[in-house]
């Protein structure tokens, strides 16, 4: 277990740093070097490339970790197993260039009219996805071996500090568009080559297949196996077919307003990541051993977390909006995404309460059925893209993907009650909405008078919002931390809060 904590640890405060780089990125770099069209342009190549490499994967770096402890012989270098995971990659990838080949021509037209810049660099998508795939494929055979870290590194924070340093050569005229987007792709080439030196260096790997090690239900298995997660995984890229549509109904200058409304949405979802990954293993075991008194306690338990702190995030994200975009480099352009920012947010917010119940159905015998409801989501998605863009816009790209959210977990909570008889709703959460409404309604009263009181200061206008938004907001935080203690909504946060007062009283 040492070994296992260590590497967590190390592995949170990796990611922690990966979002001070990313946001140091995003807010401050991209929306000030770049055109709203070229963010669009960075924004939609990533996100196909994401997508077509997990399409390419065939299920592999999930395959690793499910069929790595059949393999397991630190004497014979793992039976050769890293070779496979080698070979495998490569037939999805060639099925991806065949399936791109045959429908490159409709993709183009589909682009072409309002997204002209992303089909001129469309060819570029074949080496960002050759690298994302074997990216993440290069992280599952470290996760394997117990290092997860320097991997981590390089994808959270390597890559990040790449793109960061290519933005700027950008900006700073150095390098051309076309610069640009190469620098993308060597980039990741550059993180791929540094995670296969790396599983080098740990001398547990072979590139000598030992044949006589593989059988034939072996393969069955693992053909089974990857061919239902392929389809999992295309199903859940679902959120980046947002991209895909604002690019090719709306044109790259949306997208890039579209993407950075995305990105502080996502914000939201963070405290989802650590808390899941955290519960999951329990979950999983109690379902095994059928103790659902366990489980259904762990589900409630999770969901009354996230709802609570996603929905403070959302809070704090919502009534500073205005001043974030004064803060946003050409804030001007982007403040067109205050409504996709909220939208997502509900979205977001959706999935992060409810995601545990998901959890739930894929730990059980029902598994099969999530994937049922992960193609409906993605069904969904399109056809309510299809439907909402030509009406509102971004805001019915954004509008498209809170429907479908809101559709895919009435089904899922309701399967997993029937089959399951597993509910993640409580009283508690009540009081948890009936704490954020009244904390809106304050925050309302406050613009109405002591804003107005504040902005008589004899400041620039930027620094009194900005004395305004702080003010505002350590007040009102204050005021939901008191509520949520003395409401005794969770004996946990109240455990929590009165550990930090005495620390710091």
């Amino acid at each position: 277990m040492g070994i296992i904590i260590r590497q967590s640890i190390k592995g949170t405060l990796v990611n922690y740093l990966g979002i001070v780089v990313g946001f140091v990125t995003t807010f401050f770099i991209l929306t000030h070097y770049l055109t709203t069209e070229e963010v669009g342009l960075t924004r939609v190549l990533v996100d196909a490339a994401v997508l077509f490499s997990s399409f390419a994967q065939i299920g592999t770096a999930s395959s690793i970790i499910r069929f790595f402890p059949y393999f397991k012989d630190e004497e014979g270098k793992n039976h050769g197993f890293f070779f496979w995971t080698l070979i495998v990659p490569i037939f999805g990838f060639l099925i991806f260039l065949l399936v791109l080949a045959l429908f490159k021509q409709p993709i183009v037209h589909l682009f072409a009219e309002k997204s002209s810049l992303f089909v001129r660099y469309f060819r570029f998508v074949i080496p960002l996805s050759l690298f994302m795939l074997y990216q993440s494929v290069f992280e599952a055979n470290c996760n394997v071996l117990m290092r997860i870290v320097v991997p981590k590194l390089v994808r959270e924070v390597g890559v990040r500090v790449g793109l960061l340093i290519i933005y700027l050569l950008y900006g700073f005229h150095c390098i051309s568009l076309d610069g640009l987007v190469i620098g993308f792709c060597i980039t990741y080439l550059i993180a791929v080559l540094v995670d296969v030196i790396y599983l080098f260096s740990l001398q547990k790997i072979s590139l000598k297949p030992d044949l006589k090690f593989i059988s034939k239900p072996l393969v069955r298995d693992f053909a089974c196996y990857s061919l239902l997660l392929t389809l999992t995984a295309i199903a859940s890229n679902t959120p980046l077919l947002s991209s895909f549509f604002v690019s090719a109904k709306l044109g790259l200058g949306l997208t890039g307003i579209f993407a950075i409304a995305n990105y502080i949405a996502t914000v939201i979802e963070i405290p989802n990541r650590s808390l899941n990954a955290i519960v999951n293993p329990n979950l999983a075991q109690s379902i095994k051993e059928n103790d659902w008194t366990k489980a259904q306690k762990l589900c409630k338990n999770v969901s009354l977390h996230l709802l609570l702190s996603s929905m403070f995030i959302f809070f704090i994200i919502w009534i500073n909006v205005d001043v974030l975009f004064m803060i946003l480099s050409n804030g001007d352009d982007y403040e067109a995404g205050k409504s996709v920012i909220f939208i997502l947010g509900m979205a977001r917010l959706a999935n992060s309460t409810f995601s545990v119940s998901g959890s739930a159905l894929n730990f059980s015998k029902y598994y099969y059925m999530s994937l049922v409801l992960t193609v409906l989501l993605t069904t969904m998605v399109i056809i309510f893209n299809i439907v909402f863009i030509p009406i509102w816009g971004i805001n019915g790209s954004a509008f498209a993907s809170f429907a479908s959210y809101f559709i895919y977990y009435l089904l899922m909570l309701a399967l997993v009650k029937w089959k399951l008889h597993i509910s993640v709703f409580s009283k508690s959460q009540i009081k948890v909405i009936a704490i954020i409404l009244g904390l809106f309604l304050i925050n309302l009263v406050w613009t109405k008078s002591l804003t107005l009181l504040i902005m008589h200061l004899p400041l620039k206008a930027l620094y009194v919002a900005i004395i305004d938004a702080v003010l505002r907001t350590i007040v009102l935080l204050a005021l939901g931390v008191a509520a949520t203690y003395y409401g005794k909504i969770s004996k946990e946060v109240n455990d929590l809060i009165e550990r930090g007062w005495r620390k710091v009283f």
